[in-house]
């Protein structure tokens, strides 16, 4: 079965008239990404943020883009887009008339405003020390407005904290997190807060809304708009919150909140009965129900995301998809209130489905493609949607029909050929249907060597979507034949799939890996069988270990990026505890080691023989850096050919786009070693 994205490759067949080169990572760091899609009620307007790279200043910069939905053919604009400002986070008022954004011009973030015609753009906000983010009211009269600021902060007036003349620079801290994701905690928190909006601006510095809770809404590391909602009336802001505290690394437990807009009232918890994870409060137009996804179960972050409901005016709360085994991932209603559009992922795809309210009946709405935003509009749902092949563009979807509504980088896809996917599925561990994919470089005609990549997460999937760190694409077009496999633990087939990864990291994954590349080699006989390496980050990094010790004569050579190597060091180094100590069983290690050590590659370094690439990031406290050396003092102990790649300021991913180009460089180089590719 081939899985390919038609309106993706329509695009860049058109921008392709003849066969020319193959995909590098310089084409990939200088395409233009497409975010934050914001429409106009009446469906006239779409307005986006859209990133260009600056390569010599080694990042990214935002400007605002428009397209004229009412006219066919139209080709999008800029909307604002000043030199050395980054401009992000579009959003409509109510009449379509006014676009509000985050803006850095000056320092801090303010919010700005600017008609959708065009003109010069208004700074509304004048209050110190930035923000992260906002959203206006309904009723078009209030903002709100999130940023960090000290716990029980009464407004966005940045505190004066006093130091003394000979204080030392050390950090002392008193309970977890001491550190998340990529930064050491500062004892700010995210907090919520609400300005007036008038004629002349958002004045003021606002009031607090989230009195006598101490804890991040949004929630980090990425939390953000999509974690608050306003009431219809204005009055009421809805928003998730974990409540922090000495168990707030051990618990998954967000909660939806429902707290007055003028900070009169401490807030009220709607699901404090629910243990597990609470998100995602979305209000409908009418204004008299609120959505939002829980899990069931305390302290396991990918559990199944059900969709629920409530009828604001009585408190009665409905599960709308209890009897669905999909994972809700995104929810967005329809003006009308009559639907509910969700994207969830099935078997390497993730498309909008649409969820009646009334019965709970579910729809599939599109078909093939990754889709990151729906935004829906009087005139239909216009939404952002990726493939294996091509980033993000927006589409419309009216009715049953789907249209494409832009094509951002076809000039930069212009002369570059294109891959072919390949879908299969064969019988897995237990038995199970086990799926997986295989990318074939364009014009082959021989054997090419092999690029297995295995996912991380684990609960993640190698599925139909865009990655700008970890391409599919760019493997095919270095002249490699990818193959990857969604193991047990996957996402998109079912919560008992993803669950059976608990207690079972290198039991089931690694057999599906093993029975998978069998299957891939039978299957493609362009595959050369003899000459593969293997590659993978996060959990495929500890599987990229695990396999050093587990099937060493199998590769040629590995990549580990950010892989766990001894389990015991990481689950008392990494940060959100909840995470290691469920996937072992739920206890810490201290109370159970034997589950940490079953799967530990650790213990088998002595069967390690395969040459091994280590990367890892200084700021990664995931996984944090000395996993990544330790990995690498093994290799080097052992005598078993070994490189290290060291990013001093990137965290879990790469992120910049010069140490993207290194990465691609060092890989692709170290792969071409050791199985002669040319």
């Amino acid at each position: 079965m081939k899985m390919l994205l038609a309106a993706s490759l329509l695009a860049i067949a058109v921008a392709t008239p003849v066969a020319a080169r193959q995909l590098t990572i310089e084409d990939v760091t200088m395409f233009s990404r497409v975010a934050a899609p914001t429409a106009s009620a009446d469906g006239h307007w779409l307005v986006w943020q859209q990133r260009e790279t600056d390569i010599a200043a080694d990042k990214g910069r935002l400007d605002l883009w428009r397209l004229d939905l009412s006219k066919r053919g139209a080709k999008p604009e800029k909307l604002v887009a000043e030199a050395d400002v980054n401009e992000s986070a579009p959003q409509f008022s109510s009449d379509g008339q006014t676009v509000y954004f985050q803006s850095d011009k000056g320092g801090d973030d303010a919010i700005w405003a600017v008609g959708i015609a065009g003109g010069a753009p208004k700074k509304l906000t004048g209050f110190q020390g930035g923000l992260s983010g906002f959203k206006v009211a309904p009723t078009g009269d209030k903002i709100l407005v999130w940023a960090d600021r000290l716990p029980g902060a009464p407004s966005l007036a940045p505190a004066m904290v006093k130091r003394a003349a000979d204080a030392g620079a050390g950090r002392t801290y008193d309970q977890l997190f001491v550190r998340h994701w990529d930064t050491w905690a500062d004892g700010t928190r995210s907090q919520l807060f609400v300005l007036p909006l008038t004629a002349d601006g958002a004045p003021g510095d606002g009031v607090a809304i989230e009195h006598g809770l101490v804890g991040d809404s949004p929630s980090k590391p990425y939390g953000g708009g999509e974690e608050v909602s306003w009431s219809t009336d204005g009055k009421t802001v809805y928003f998730a919150l974990r409540e922090a505290g000495r168990i707030e690394s051990l618990s998954t437990n967000l909660d939806i909140f429902a707290a007055p807009a003028d900070g009169s009232a401490a807030p009220t918890n709607l699901t404090v009965d629910n243990k597990g994870m609470d998100n995602l409060p979305t209000v409908s137009p009418d204004g008299r129900s609120l959505a939002w996804f829980a899990m069931a179960r305390a302290g396991y972050e990918a559990d199944r995301q059900v969709l629920m409901l409530r009828d604001l005016a009585t408190g009665k709360v409905r599960a709308l998809t209890a009897g669905w085994d999909r994972s809700v991932g995104s929810i967005a209603w329809s003006p009308d209130s009559k639907r509910i559009l969700v994207t969830a992922e099935d078997t390497q795809e993730n498309p909008i489905w649409s969820v009646d309210p009334a019965s709970g009946k579910v729809a599939r709405l599109t078909t093939e493609g990754n889709v990151t935003a729906v935004v829906p509009t009087a005139k239909g749902a216009v939404f952002a949607m990726n493939s294996l092949l091509a980033p993000d563009d927006f589409y419309l979807l009216a009715g049953k029909k789907v249209s494409r509504l832009t094509s951002v980088n076809a000039d930069k896809f212009a002369g570059i050929d294109v891959p072919t996917v390949t879908r299969f599925s064969f019988a897995g561990a237990n038995n199970d249907t086990v799926w997986g994919y295989a990318v074939k470089p364009y014009g082959t005609t021989g054997k090419v060597p092999i690029a297995f990549m295995v996912h991380g997460g684990p609960q993640g999937s190698s599925n139909n979507s865009w990655s700008y760190r970890w391409s599919p694409a760019l493997f095919a077009g270095a002249g490699y034949g990818l193959v990857a496999i969604d193991f047990h633990g996957s996402t998109g087939y079912g919560q008992a799939f993803s669950d059976a990864i608990r207690n079972n990291w290198g039991g089931w994954p690694l057999e599906d890996l093993q029975k998978g590349l069998k299957a891939a080699t039978t299957k493609f006989d362009w595959l050369d069988e003899n000459n593969a390496c293997a590659l993978g980050a996060s959990y495929g990094g500890y599987m990229m270990n695990w396999i050093e010790g587990q099937w060493p004569d199998r590769f040629k050579c590995i990549v580990q990026h950010d892989g766990v190597f001894d389990a015991r060091a990481m689950a008392y180094e990494t940060e959100e505890l909840w995470f290691d100590e469920w996937e072992h069983g739920g206890k810490a290690y201290y109370e159970d080691p034997a589950a940490f050590e079953k799967w530990n590659p650790v213990n088998f370094v002595t069967a390690w023989k395969t040459p091994m690439l280590v990367i890892t990031g200084e700021h990664d406290f995931r996984i944090p850096y000395t996993q990544g050396l330790a990995a690498f003092t093994a290799l080097q102990r052992r005598g078993i050919p070994s490189r290290l790649l060291v990013n001093p300021n990137e965290n879990h991913w790469v992120l910049k786009p010069k140490n993207s180009r290194q990465w691609y460089h060092e890989v692709l180089g170290w792969m071409n070693k050791w199985t002669a590719a040319k």
